[in-house]
């Protein structure tokens, strides 16, 4: 037997043996050899060979000294690739040839061609020239021989300097990156990237000092900030972002163009899933230029403020005329009611049947001749007050016998407002003022969400650095605390700010008004158009939720949520229409309930619209549809004052009427003037059904937006003319107001349709419709035409609100109704 002290030494040299061989086997001839920057190497490496290069330099101080490595091998053999590995002081960059990039569908794009900048020498704090050594493996595990070229050089134009645009090129596997350093006193800068070739697809990143660098299409995305670029990219840096005042600037080219809006390269087409060495070369041009500092932001805010309290000053004079006015004439100094304005000369009012004796239908001959004559006094109507909410919504007329019957007092030729003005005041100023308390609690209810989603947006963007989720012009867009658009979002400040107004103009009249009626003043009660003001206080609640909803927007316009900028857009078009029709229309004017019922129908045809609108003809034939059949229905409601229900019925109850009056006996409409208005509305509407199917606009929120606003032109523009034509003056303030309204609105609709962003689009084709700031080098064209809009919808509520001053002492049995 063996002593047993030989058999633990006998064990140790057995492993000791092992070692040496496995060491043995896995060791391979290395060749290290000295080399020089912009020397071109080449070689074979295999299985059993690897080739290592050093390079030998001197950084010196102040300076950051930068290298680019590129490398070729003429592998095509995946499964055996050349693999680089660059060891620095500090860092190991490593990767394969070929260089494999995965597209969609499990696509594979492969290129033999490779070069990156390696990770720059940070010199910062060296005061004396320093020696760097960088070595670079070659290797390969191919059993037959793979042939390669290696060349490094250093970099001279590394450093991109401020407003002196830099041009390069780039592609999938020869991504690119440059230095910035912030110059003193500068706080922020703006990168400006162009391209005249629209593909391929780039990604603009910018990353703090640190190495790795991320420059590959699998992780550029890892770090820093991003965008996806066709032929324009802006991004800007605030210095407070880069504490070292420092930052790199990498561009990366997309292996495909779906991100950017493209499809697949043609190249690959029938080929199957695998490409080499696609040609996909980008040609770049950069410049880096200091953007504005906080003195513009200073003074762009003042502005604003200035430019919107000249409106409250212009306000406040316009009320001190008016009280002068007015304590000029003294009391008891009134003129005489009905003087001759607002009378209609060509039309003889029809006389209903009342206790008196009057007999339906008989022409009131006294209206003949050229004498004025005292006007008699006004027919009595008996009056139910009551509190009670039920009578706000009820059909019933306090009015006596005949006159009880509301069918008979609307068919009647000439319809006058007292005959629409039966209902008692208190209960039909209930009624409106629903809509004041229903817009604000949707108001309440639908803000609080959006606010709470967008800063969720926003936070979203500033932690993932992904510009790709929000829309901005981003050539004009002024980063400020946590917001990203600054500028976009303070610019709907004249919507806060006008509705706060014209709230405050409401508020005096509807105090006057009421001083009046607590008088017992015979003109508050018994001349002019009826005073109710719960439709306007709506309209000045929807213009300022429109301000906060659409600043909302803005911090984050993007496909998700442009359902915030235009719903009550929509809302206040609504509420226009209904205000006009009201004013003459006090009695039977639809109900807060079904008013909203219809704009949340709205608002849900909008969403439709957007999502399956673009590629769904089903639902264009659906929305016109419903558009010529609701047009059609609403006509026939409003052409018979409401006799005509809106229910299954009505149009079986239109084919009687349109049997009996055009087919058995043609005889001339009798309600004209209207007949001539629901006609051209019925045009109108009947052609953007038909535009809308044969065209299908891809923008469908501004599409709808369009159809409202044409609908509400037409409306008011019959309104004037209707007024004009039946002798009524308009005054001063009020055609003020039309003119101003037209003005600024043609040119806030020329603002508004230089589109300088669409989220329907991609980001990246969407920053093709950038520009740069047009006013005070902080406002773009569409932060014009939210001033512009919001002062263009304060003086179209002015015209609603003005419009038939001149009927304060006219007899409402001597106001027509059109």
């Amino acid at each position: 037997m063996m002593p047993t002290t030989i058999v633990p030494k006998l064990g140790r040299w057995i492993v000791l043996l092992s070692v040496i061989r496995l060491a043995e086997a896995v060791t391979r001839p290395t060749n290290t050899k000295p080399a020089e920057f912009g020397k071109r190497y080449t070689g074979y490496v295999d299985r059993n060979i690897e080739e290592v290069y050093a390079f030998n330099y001197t950084s010196q101080p102040g300076k950051v000294d930068a290298l680019r490595v590129y490398v070729t091998a003429n592998s095509d053999n995946l499964q055996f690739p050349v693999l680089f590995v660059v060891r620095q002081q500090k860092s190991v960059l490593s990767w394969q040839v070929p260089l494999v990039f995965r597209g969609i569908y499990q696509r594979t794009y492969t290129y033999q061609d490779v070069s990156r900048t390696l990770c720059p020498t940070d010199s910062e704090g060296q005061t004396l020239p320093l020696e760097q050594l960088i070595y670079i493996d070659i290797a390969s595990l191919s059993p037959s021989s793979v042939r390669y070229e290696l060349v490094v050089t250093r970099l001279l134009n590394f450093e991109l300097q401020t407003n002196k645009p830099f041009n390069f090129s780039a592609s999938p596997s020869q991504p690119q990156y440059f230095l910035y350093s912030f110059p003193e006193g500068v706080d922020s800068v703006i990168i400006k990237v162009k391209s005249a070739d629209t593909y391929p697809c780039a990604v603009v990143s910018v990353q703090d000092i640190m190495c790795p660098v991320y420059d590959l299409d699998h992780n550029v995305e890892f770090n820093g900030v991003y965008q996806s670029m066709t032929k324009k990219a802006a991004i800007t840096i605030r210095r407070k972002d880069f504490p070292s005042g420092r930052f790199y600037v990498v561009f990366v080219i997309k292996p495909e163009d779906y991100t950017c809006g493209g499809s697949v390269p043609v190249s690959t087409l029938g080929s199957g899933n695998r490409t080499w060495n696609l040609k996909r070369n980008k040609d770049i041009e950069v410049t880096v230029s200091p953007s504005i500092n906080s003195s513009v932001y200073i003074q762009a805010t003042l502005l604003c403020f200035v430019f919107f309290l000249i409106f409250y000053l212009g306000s406040l004079l316009v009320a001190f005329i008016h009280y002068i006015r007015i304590h000029r004439k003294g009391p008891g100094l009134k003129s005489s009611p009905d003087d001759g304005e607002g009378t209609v000369a060509a039309s003889h009012p029809i006389s209903t049947s009342t206790p008196d004796g009057t007999s339906y239908g008989a022409i009131d001959e006294s209206s003949r001749g050229t004498a004025k004559l005292p006007h008699p006094p006004p027919i009595p109507r008996p009056r139910v007050y009551s509190d009670s909410s039920v009578d706000e919504e009820s059909d019933f007329d306090p009015i006596a016998e005949m006159e009880s019957d509301k069918n008979v007092i609307r068919a009647k030729s000439f319809l006058y407002v007292s005959d629409l003005a039966v209902k008692d005041r208190r209960i039909v100023s209930k009624k409106y003022k629903i809509y004041f308390w229903n817009i604000a609690t949707i108001a309440v209810f639908y803000a609080l969400p959006v606010v709470q989603l967008v800063i969720t947006y926003q936070t979203v963007v500033n932690v993932t650095g992904n510009q790709d989720i929000c829309f901005y012009n981003f050539l004009c867009a002024h980063p400020l605390g946590v917001l990203s658009a600054f500028n976009n979002v303070m610019s709907n400040m004249g919507h806060v700010l006008l509705g706060l107004l014209f709230l405050l103009i409401v508020l005096r009249r509807d105090l006057l008004h009421r001083s009046l009626v607590e008088a017992k003043d015979l003109y508050a009660m018994e001349y002019g158009i009826p005073k109710h003001f719960g439709l306007f206080y709506t309209m000045g609640i929807a213009l300022i939720t429109e301000g906060v909803l659409s600043a909302c927007y803005h911090v984050c316009p993007n496909y998700s949520n442009f359902q915030f900028d235009t719903s009550f857009m929509y809302m206040i078009a609504g509420l226009c229409m209904l205000k006009l029709y009201q004013t003459r229309h006090p009695d039977i004017n639809a109900s807060a309930y079904a008013a909203y019922a219809s704009f949340a129908l709205v608002i849900f045809l909008a969403v439709l619209g957007v999502v399956f609108g673009k590629d769904h003809v089903w639902f264009w034939v659906i929305f016109s549809f419903i558009h010529v059949i609701g047009s059609l229905g609403l006509s026939t409601h409003i052409y018979y004052m409401g006799r005509f229900k809106i229910d299954f019925g009505i149009f079986r109850r239109i084919f009687q009427v349109l049997y009996t009056d055009c087919t058995q006996q043609c005889s001339r409409p009798m309600y004209m003037d209207r007949m001539v208005l629901l006609v051209l509305g019925n045009v109108v509407n009947w052609s953007f059904a038909i535009f809308g199917l044969v065209y299908r606009p891809r923008d469908f929120a501004s599409y709808l937006l369009g159809i409202f606003i044409c609908n509400l032109l037409l409306y008011l523009a019959f309104y004037i003319i209707m007024k004009i034509r039946s002798s009524e003056r308009i005054q001063p303030l009020p055609l003020f107001c039309i003119v101003a309204t037209a003005v600024v609105w043609a040119a806030a609709l020329y603002f508004f349709f230089q589109n300088l962003s669409s989220w329907e689009q991609t980001p990246a084709q969407s920053r093709e419709k950038n520009r740069d700031c047009i006013l005070l080098n902080f406002f773009d064209d569409h932060d014009v035409w939210h001033f512009l809009s919001a002062t263009a919808m304060f003086f179209s509520f002015l015209v609603l609100l003005t419009l038939d001053d001149d009927l304060d002492e006219v007899r409402r049995e001597k106001i027509p109704v059109f």
